[in-house]
């Protein structure tokens, strides 16, 4: 259905179209009574004000787009109600965008917010090598570009992140220092610098306490899901590498995981202790509960919300990195080690 236009309402009232847009504009030169009848065929005609074109006057669409890598989880939208709780608050809508964890649709997300101006973007990446041409074209092109939780690889950002290493660290220490010293780690694809951060952490806590890395005891998940998880620890326990503990590289891997070493008689935590990072809400609701590394998600978006607002308004902004803090959570799954 299409709608009427400025063209139509001047033409309904017998009068130029620069009368009836300055009388919708709410000029004060145009005479009540003129204002009144605009306003009535505006109504009457089904006329509804373009706030895109109003925008793109003053080189502004009061978007921003947010690109996610994938909904499975709960992990991402937190995030996006973050930027929102920020956003909002100034006036400016949000355009989400999905990748599903594939450059190609990541590539076309971008192009597509591109020819919906928006004002900025920020990106949860798909892949860490795969579009870096794409993104400085974008910022070359003067659209500001905030990355999260994942950074590309060769190129300089603003971007908000936690720090995986120091925090797999910690938990791998936590978990040898009750004794548990064969531990195996479920990593993400290799293409997330996270993975590589988390495993750096892994195998350094092991060289504290001069444990061998072995790399049968690791395995890479094909992908972030609960199916990925299971098939991933099966992977492990096929092996017979003989595990008393295992990290997973996010909540939905380590609870498809469990789901499998409970069909399969394993006893959670006595044979077998499981930690994850995220901090999803999932991660409390399941039995048992799940020790994991829980991210400050909502302040993330915040963050990034922040950071984007600032680039909007001077893009020569210097690129910042933000690391926020994460607080290491001991449940059920890990229940009997000594912290």
């Amino acid at each position: 259905m299409s709608h009427a236009t400025i063209k139509d309402i001047a033409k309904y009232l017998s009068v130029s179209t620069a009368t009836v847009s300055r009388a919708l504009s709410g000029d004060k030169n145009i005479r009540s009574e003129t204002r009144d009848k605009v306003l009535e065929a505006a109504q009457l005609l089904g006329y509804k004000s373009n706030p895109v074109g109003k925008n793109l006057q003053s080189g502004r669409t009061n978007t921003v787009g947010v690109i996610i890598p994938e909904i499975v989880t709960p992990f991402f939208l937190r995030i996006v109600e973050g930027i929102q709780d920020v956003l909002y608050a100034k006036g400016l809508k949000v355009i989400i965008a999905q990748s599903g964890e594939d450059p190609v649709r990541e590539r076309e997300n971008l192009q597509m917010l591109d020819r919906f101006m928006v004002d900025g973007i920020i990106i949860g990446l798909a892949h860490k090598d795969k579009n870096r041409d794409e993104y400085l074209r974008l910022m070359n092109e003067g659209i500001p570009m905030v990355f999260y939780d994942r950074k590309p690889s060769g190129i300089d950002v603003t971007q908000v992140l936690v720090d995986d290493y120091m925090k797999t660290f910690f938990l791998i220490e936590h978990l040898i220092r009750s004794g548990r010293k064969k531990i195996a780690h479920v990593k993400a694809p290799s293409y997330m610098y996270s993975s590589a951060e988390r495993l750096r952490g892994y195998k350094d806590a092991l060289a504290k306490f001069k444990l061998p890395f072995e790399e049968s005891w690791v395995v890479e998940c094909s992908g972030m899901g609960y199916e990925d998880g299971k098939n991933a620890f099966r992977v492990l326990q096929e092996r017979g590498v003989g595990f008393d503990a295992i990290f997973a590289f996010t909540d939905t891997v380590a609870i498809g995981g469990m789901n499998y070493l409970h069909r399969q008689g394993i006893r959670i935590p006595e044979d077998v202790a499981v930690a994850s990072f995220s901090g999803t809400e999932i991660s409390e609701i399941v039995h048992p509960s799940l020790t994991t590394v829980e991210q400050p998600r909502f302040k993330m978006g915040q963050a990034c919300a922040e950071l984007i607002l600032e680039k909007i308004k001077d893009p020569s902004t210097p690129i910042r990195t933000i690391v926020m803090d994460a607080e290491l959570k001991y449940r059920e799954s890990t229940e009997g080690v000594t912290f």
